[in-house]
């Protein structure tokens, strides 16, 4: 007899367990992917006004509800309420986005050929597994789910074990926004079972945002059933700062990057690569700035909550203590506080050189690396000399030359001048090398998972 596991979620303000869940066994999780795929046989001939109108349903409840959605990530994960809140009405922003577009964006597109019509026509692929982590729990699902289901998709839902109350009150919107029942179902199993779902047979494509090392292992499991992923995973963002630059506003910009969800996210500033003449002057006001911001509870007004798992905090003090002893400096933080739950303060390094974890390895949480460049031409390098590819970005006051430099010299999905690198339903949003390959958001993400299928009538 299949022996089940709980699924615990804790709250790592206080390391108290708020809920366990029980796993579903292999047969019923067989039987809730037929059912889903039935479901979206009929769904994708559902019009797409039909299907706009649920979805607007969905932006509503998301947006009339935000303070709760915002509470339940603050106990599952930590994230400040306020920025809870902000994340549940960026999903609706999502919603609003893919239901007021995707019915142009997959029209037939019309080919000349010797054909007396010829065409390209968008056909949704099927059931579309989500392997979703639990930095951005409501977001990172949304901005795949919104698009897939818009397409005509069905999806099915991993997420992370300290996040599943998250998951469960993901499914319950699209319920309640009156989708069909078993159109998009969060699936409560472990990673064990994860590769279940991928070679089910109806199960026709994967997306995962997590880690490189669980990238690999997605791809490798969905590669060998020949099924398609896409893949958003680590970075190690760097951000330029060139002599000309507003040192006031890249400060600021930097360090809300940096601090944004505890420093857990992918797309966070990670390593501040500064030119030798205002390197010293960076740093000064760099430390300033992360020594002011306060770290708390995250049901109070602070601008960082704890980490989000023990090991996760545990992980980030053994990168940061590798580096100090092969020669990084700590000019602040950098010691797990005395405290109840899982947290890390703000933290700066410097003197960080290759071959330290604070120089090669992504940091999710809030420490600043901050890497010294002799000029210009020595910053480019240092900021492509990584694994990662997700985002960058550069501050100077000369504006063309910064586009120029974020067009043709960094070597990121996604490059930004005098800001920090954030996503938006509008844009294509996604990474190269180890970060991953494929594109969320846009037009482009909600054509991942289709058929693009030629008509031609001779």
């Amino acid at each position: 007899m299949e022996t089940k596991v709980a699924l615990q979620s804790i709250n790592p303000a206080n390391g108290n367990i708020i809920k366990n869940y029980d796993e579903i066994d292999r047969e019923e999780l067989d039987e809730l992917l037929r059912n889903v795929d039935k479901t979206q046989q009929q769904w994708m001939r559902v019009p797409f006004a039909q299907r706009a109108e649920k979805m607007r349903k969905a932006a509503k409840i998301l947006r009339d509800q935000a303070d709760e959605f915002g509470q339940l990530m603050a106990d599952e994960m930590g994230k400040p309420v306020s920025q809870g809140k902000a994340e549940a009405e960026k999903c609706a922003w999502v919603c609003d986005y893919y239901a007021d577009n995707a019915e142009e964006i997959l029209k037939d597109v019309p080919v000349d050929t010797d054909a007396s019509k010829s065409y390209v026509h968008y056909q949704p692929m099927g059931v579309v597994m989500a392997i979703m982590p639990w930095n951005y729990p409501f977001w990172q699902v949304f901005r795949f789910a919104a698009p897939a289901l818009m397409a005509g998709n069905a999806g099915v839902l991993k997420h992370s074990e300290n996040v599943t109350g998250c998951a469960l009150a993901i499914e319950k919107i699209f319920h309640d926004a009156g989708f069909p029942g078993n159109l998009f179902r969060t699936l409560l199993i472990n990673r064990d079972k994860a590769k279940d779902v991928i070679e089910h047979p109806v199960v026709k494509a994967v997306t995962l945002t997590g880690s490189t090392r669980a990238g690999k292992i997605v791809a490798s499991q969905a590669g060998a059933v020949l099924k398609k992923t896409v893949l958003e995973l680590g970075g190690s963002d760097p951000y330029v700062v060139l002599e000309d630059a507003n040192l006031d506003e890249a400060i600021n910009t930097c360090v809300t990057s940096r601090l944004l969800n505890s420093g857990q996210s992918c797309i966070a500033a990670k390593r501040f690569i500064v030119v030798e003449k205002v390197y010293d002057e960076f740093v000064r006001k760099l430390v300033e700035s992360m020594n002011s911001k306060k770290m708390g509870d995250p049901n109070n007004d602070v601008d960082l909550g704890p980490q989000a798992r023990e090991d996760l905090r545990d992980n980030l003090h053994d990168q940061v203590r590798r580096s100090v002893e092969n020669g990084a400096k700590v000019l602040t933080g950098g010691e797990i506080p005395d405290m109840d739950g899982f947290y890390y303060p703000p933290t700066v390094l410097v003197d960080v050189a290759a071959g330290m974890p604070a120089y090669a390895e992504e940091l999710f949480g809030p420490v600043a690396t901050v890497i010294k460049a002799r000029d210009e031409e020595d910053a480019l390098r240092i900021a492509n000399d990584t694994s990662y590819g997700l985002g960058s970005a550069v501050f100077t006051k000369d504006k063309e030359k910064g586009e120029k430099i974020a067009r043709e010299k960094l070597n990121a999905g996604s490059s930004f001048v005098n800001t920090f690198v954030k996503s938006d339903p509008r844009l294509p949003f996604g990474g190269i090398k180890n970060s991953g390959y494929g594109r969320e958001l846009s037009p482009f993400g909600i054509k991942e998972f289709m058929n693009i299928k030629t008509i031609y009538v001779a």
